[in-house]
């Protein structure tokens, strides 16, 4: 078992999440059953993945809610580039939130790797 609080990709997927909750409150107001509840829930979903995997009893486990959190993250950028289609966001600002999201893929990514080299081993 991970000490998930410990994990930097848990520590940045909560900040990237609470940054979603920032950029969504000045969503149209008719979009909030629609894109803001979407982005909201898939930005949850990667932290709380992470911590959720972490109290699993095997890597392999541990790895699968990573997929999980790593699909729940492409959903997320996929919300924000439709977010920054519709205006509902600056494009400088769908940038620097996807910019966060890739450096977090990539710790997932690797933190994977780690994982299954381990089970591996």
């Amino acid at each position: 078992m991970h000490r998930f609080k410990d994990l930097e990709i848990w520590k940045q997927s909560r900040i990237l999440c609470s940054e979603i909750y920032l950029i969504t409150k000045d969503f149209p107001e008719q979009e909030k059953f629609g894109l803001t509840n979407q982005l909201r829930r898939a930005s949850v979903s990667i932290p709380s993945n992470i911590a959720e995997g972490s109290a699993r009893n095997t890597n392999k486990d541990f790895c699968r809610f990573l997929d999980i959190a790593l699909g729940s993250a492409y959903e997320v950028e996929t919300q924000l580039l439709i977010a920054g289609d519709l205006n509902f966001i600056s494009e400088e600002k769908t940038e620097i939130t996807t910019n966060q999201l890739h450096i977090i893929i990539k710790m997932i990514t690797r933190f994977k790797t780690i994982l299954n080299n381990k089970t591996t081993a």
